[in-house]
């Protein structure tokens, strides 16, 4: 039955898998990033430096998803302009979203620039770790502007069904960055050892030769001409901005819903421990990878979901996102056997701290078990982007962290004193419910769909 199902629908799940395929790589590379300086400082500078990457990482990630999240707001809008024929409607589009972009980018540079700082010594973080923090912090948040520049145009070719390029770049650029950071954290070359802070310049840098990159590509690729020809640098439209941005605000918040929920929990693990605090990052270190993994089958979801949804073609809308949900977890239950598997050598690669080690491993095998709700949960927010459903997305991933995770998390971590461990325990129900809410969201949707067309 199931070989004669996937006879019927082979097409369907090639053409997704081929498209996802990049984007997963791309993706990752956001996270590859946070986790190569992860590794680099676990192995070159100890327990305590490694404790301040995560302070500084729940910080910046909380800022990086806002930024990503805003920038894509653009790949749903491309994906149904071009399902419908307005190719000319495409290059204003990527005007105004490089403008929302970069507007952004300051933004969150001021918040974080006078605000976070000042909150990183109120947090009741171990002081050693907070001072440790903080040049890392400022130099790493020079890199948003170049970040979100990069992945306006990103986003740009991807919503078009051009994923590889993106790839390419995301892939050289990460290379640059591990070399670098070796190069900076270590003092090679002649260079005086700059500690955490390195691994922050060799990503500012990375970041900077990766948007110069993209947006070469984007602007003077035959492939785009066509539909860049209404693209100026200076153009500004308000209700093009405020199209983009009603799209990309709610998937902002989800992003910052779920991110700091994680990010809350490492402020949690801090209150127990700075080794509690290092085994979480860690853990949710190589948990990262493989959600970046899944957010890559998400995107392509939307990108199909999208398109079809441009051609009020319900058949492929539905086909394409029982695709997406079928590729994620296969792809999620191969990742929990390897973590369950390989639970005592991953941490390896990022701690030298038998501590660290032993208790990363310990949630590693809770890990296993969330990820299959953190991959379904992702590609359900991914189909809804692409159908234009974010409001009601956006509250489920609230009640989901905010209401049911991250209390449930701070009452098994520290109220019943089950450590670390209860906080994963809270947010794997948190994953839960967004997962399960999320799927009952879909099926209505196209069921009002279904009326509609």
């Amino acid at each position: 039955m199931i070989s004669k199902y996937y006879k019927q629908n082979k097409l369907f799940y090639w053409s997704a898998f081929a498209l996802a395929g990049p984007v997963v790589i791309s993706q990752l590379g956001h996270t590859m990033v946070q986790t190569a300086d992860t590794i680099i400082v676990g192995k070159f500078a100890g327990t305590i430096p490694l404790a301040a990457v995560s302070l500084v990482h729940s910080v910046f990630i909380i800022v990086m998803v806002i930024g990503l999240g805003v920038s894509y707001g653009l790949t749903p809008l491309i994906a149904q302009e071009n399902g419908k024929g307005r190719k000319d409607n495409c290059g204003k589009l990527l005007s105004n979203s490089l403008w929302l972009n970069i507007l952004s980018a300051i933004v969150l540079f001021c918040i974080v620039n006078f605000g976070s700082m000042y909150a990183m010594e109120h947090l009741d973080q171990d002081p050693r770790v907070v001072e440790t923090a903080k040049p890392y912090l400022l130099v790493l948040m020079l890199s948003i502007v170049p970040l979100m520049v990069f992945n306006t145009f990103k986003q740009f070719a991807e919503g078009l069904g051009f994923t590889k390029q993106a790839m390419s770049i995301t892939i050289w650029g990460n290379i640059l960055n591990i070399v670098l950071a070796i190069v900076f954290v270590k003092g090679m070359f002649g260079l005086k050892p700059m500690g955490i802070v390195g691994v922050g310049y060799a990503t500012l840098i990375d970041r900077v030769l990766m948007m110069i990159a993209m947006s070469a590509y984007v602007l003077r690729s035959k492939h785009f001409k066509v539909y860049i020809q209404h693209f100026k640098i200076f153009h500004f439209d308000t209700p093009q901005v405020k199209r983009i941005f009603k799209i990309g605000a709610p998937v902002a918040l989800q992003y910052v819903f779920e991110v700091g929920a994680f990010a809350s929990a490492s402020l949690i693990a801090g209150k127990i421990g700075a080794v509690e605090q290092a085994s979480h990052q860690v853990a949710i270190t190589l948990a990262s990878m493989t959600y970046m993994m899944a957010s890559g089958i998400a995107a392509a979801a939307t990108i199909k979901t999208g398109n079809s949804f441009g051609k009020h073609n319900i058949f492929r809308v539905q086909k394409f996102a029982t695709v997406s949900y079928h590729l994620v977890l296969l792809f999620m239950i191969a990742c929990a056997l390897i973590f369950a598997i390989f639970n005592q050598y991953l941490p390896l690669m990022i701690s030298d701290d038998q501590q660290v080690i032993v208790l990363s491993a310990q949630l590693l095998l809770i890990a296993g078990l969330f990820q299959l709700f953190d991959g379904t949960q992702v590609v359900g927010l991914g189909v809804l982007r692409g159908l234009g459903d974010v409001n009601i997305p956006t509250l489920i991933t609230f009640i989901a962290y905010w209401i049911i995770g991250i209390p449930s998390a701070y009452l098994f971590g520290i109220y019943f004193d089950l450590g670390v461990q209860g906080v994963w325990y809270g947010l794997t129900l948190g994953l839960l419910t967004s997962s399960v809410l999320l799927f009952v969201r879909y099926k209505h949707v196209l069921r009002l769909m279904k009326k509609r067309f």
